[in-house]
Formats: C-alpha cells, sequence, structure tokens
C-alpha cells in the first residue's frame, strides 16, 4: 500500500473485521482492475485483495463496452474473493443497491438504480446521467468446495469526463459539491461492500432486493430490451430479474447478455 491521500492504511485496518486477510494494493495505472484480478487467478493467486487503480488505460463494462475514465475523473477498483453463496443471482443488484446506499444515504442526490449493473442520476423530466457502473465476473477455483472467485469491479465519476458515449451521458460527483477525493470516496463504499459480501455468501441477495424498489429507476418506466421485448418495469422478482409487464403478460429478464433501455428519457 502507498499514496497516504488515499487513506489505504486507515481502510485496510476497516476492513479487517469483515475479511482478515484481505490485501489494499494501489496502481498508479492499469489497462483493468478486474482484468489484472483475472489474470492472477489464473496464475493461482486466489487471495482476498482490493485493487485501486489511479487510471485505466482499458476498462471494461458489461457486454464487452468500454468504460471510458480519463486520468483523474474517475475512482475505480476491483474486490477480489473467493465465495461460496447459496445462489448468486442478484449480486449486481445488491452490489449497486449498496453503492447507492452508501454514497447518498439519505437520497439528497437523487442516486437510483438502471437494472441490472448501473448507478444512474435520473430527475425527471430531465434525461438520466450514469454516476457509476458494476461489472461482475466468476472464475473457477481447484477446489469447488470453495465455492468460485468473484470480481467486484466498480467504476465511480468523480468529475463528469468530457467524452462522448452515444448513449446515456456521464455525470461525477462534483456535480453535488466539491470535487471529492477518490480515497475518501473509496472509504464511503469498500466497508459496506465488505459488510454486503459477508451476508451475501450466508443469505444470499434476498435482504438487498427487498430494498431494491426504493432505488428502482426503472420502476413504472416504458422499457425494451436489445431482443425488442416491450414493456413498463414493473420492480425485480426474488431472483433478481427484471419483470416486464407486456402485452403477452408479465416477462421475466434475467439473461447477462440482454441489455435494457427506457423508451422515452424524457417525460413528455
Amino acid at each position: 500500500m502507498s499514496r497516504p491521500e488515499w487513506h489505504l492504511e486507515d481502510l485496510w485496518l476497516s476492513l479487517q473485521d469483515c475479511w482478515p486477510g484481505l490485501s489494499v494494493e494501489w496502481l498508479p495505472q492499469i489497462d483493468s482492475t478486474n482484468t489484472e484480478l483475472a489474470r492472477r487467478v489464473r496464475r493461482g493467486q486466489s487471495d482476498r485483495l482490493l485493487l485501486v487503480a489511479e487510471h485505466q488505460t482499458a476498462g471494461r463494462g458489461r457486454l464487452g463496452r468500454d468504460w471510458q475514465t480519463p486520468a483523474g475523473s474517475a475512482l475505480t477498483f476491483s474486490l477480489g474473493m473467493a465465495l461460496n453463496p447459496p445462489s448468486w443471482s442478484g449480486l449486481s443488484l445488491a452490489v449497486g443497491l449498496t453503492l447507492a446506499e452508501a454514497l447518498d444515504p439519505q437520497h439528497h442526490m437523487g442516486l437510483g438504480l438502471k437494472w441490472p449493473n448501473d448507478l444512474w442520476h435520473w430527475p425527471q423530466p430531465e434525461a438520466p446521467s450514469k454516476v457509476g457502473g458494476i461489472l461482475i465476473e466468476t472464475l473457477s477455483l481447484p477446489d469447488p468446495a470453495m465455492g468460485r472467485y468473484v470480481i467486484i469491479g466498480v467504476g465511480i465519476n468523480l468529475h463528469t469526463p468530457d467524452i462522448q458515449t452515444g448513449g446515456i451521458a456521464p455525470r461525477g460527483l462534483e456535480h453535488w459539491g466539491p470535487p471529492p477525493e477518490p480515497g475518501l470516496v473509496l472509504a464511503q463504499v469498500a466497508p459496506a461492500l465488505g459488510q454486503l459480501l459477508v451476508g451475501f455468501e450466508r443469505l444470499g441477495a434476498a435482504p438487498w432486493l427487498a430494498r431494491y424498489a426504493s432505488r428502482d429507476l426503472l420502476l413504472g418506466q416504458a422499457l425494451r430490451t436489445s431482443q425488442g421485448l416491450q414493456g413498463l418495469g414493473r420492480g425485480v422478482d426474488e431472483h433478481g430479474a427484471l419483470l416486464l409487464d407486456t402485452e403477452q403478460g408479465l416477462k421475466r429478464v434475467e439473461s447477462s447478455d440482454i441489455s435494457v433501455r427506457p423508451l422515452k428519457m424524457t417525460s413528455p
């Protein structure tokens, strides 16, 4: 660990109660923290690790999309460890809810969730903007009794980057006040994620899914999936699948290969 302005020593101490033996590592630059953790696991390194990067040069999002983070604009990190939960269903929703609650506990910022893995700000009738994203990957371990090695990658915009996304515009946390220090934002969210994973390994996602509706920005919205299914968002079920009220009845959307977008980005 290094970089005293990141407060990594204090963060490491705060995480030991949740995950004894967890290491915290800071890198000035890496292609992707998720990619780096996966490389290490394939080399036989499956220790608990929080890997933080000052800058990612080839960050990745869901469905193979690029996650663009100009240097200094975002907090990017990955948390990796072996887990053996009763079910993996709903993990990305539980992680998203944990991030929203840690960053905006009183709902003053209006941070919400766009199924299945994005942190949005959508003060209607304005257009939505993306504050953060989550990429969860799992890898097999030599001993199946250990479960799988999960890598939870998180990107949070600290400053609104000057980039063209061709879709949802990005928004940084500086929209709500002075530009935040990345180390302080990390200290807000990492312990909460540690507590989440302790509970998730025992109980699955049920306790978090019970609170999901309070942050669900797709609830009641007209939606369309990448496979052409249209309907009104009706929340999520007990497994974290998106529920769509369509002309053919209530449909479940659960594939990680499907994307969902609101039909209208602003109200009439």
